[in-house]
């Protein structure tokens, strides 16, 4: 993969759902929503200084959102909510953003 390009499309793994509720809280309290359902259906990752992770989430009801989640280089688990797009379908590519 290219320092800086986004990989490929790949099928979300146990570890991407569990990055994906570490920061629903904080994507909670930015939506104001609650989201019963949470589930990471895809993701793209991106080598910064750390890692970008560009998951796809089915938040139910025929409705997706995108989030951007940085872990640094620590080492450690600690993830950080960089940005997110609702109103998604599941048909639409996750892109940089």
């Amino acid at each position: 993969m290219i320092p800086g390009g986004l990989s490929e499309a790949r099928s979300a793994t146990p570890e991407v759902q569990e990055i994906a509720d570490q920061v629903k809280p904080q994507l909670e309290e930015e939506t104001n929503e609650k989201y019963e359902q949470f589930k990471a259906v895809e993701y793209k990752t991106q080598v910064v200084a750390g890692i970008n992770y560009f998951i796809k989430i089915n938040v139910g009801g025929g409705r997706f959102t995108h989030i951007k989640v940085f872990k640094d280089l620590s080492g450690e688990d600690h993830f950080e909510l960089t940005g997110y797009q609702t109103n998604k379908t599941k048909n639409d590519e996750l892109t940089y953003f």
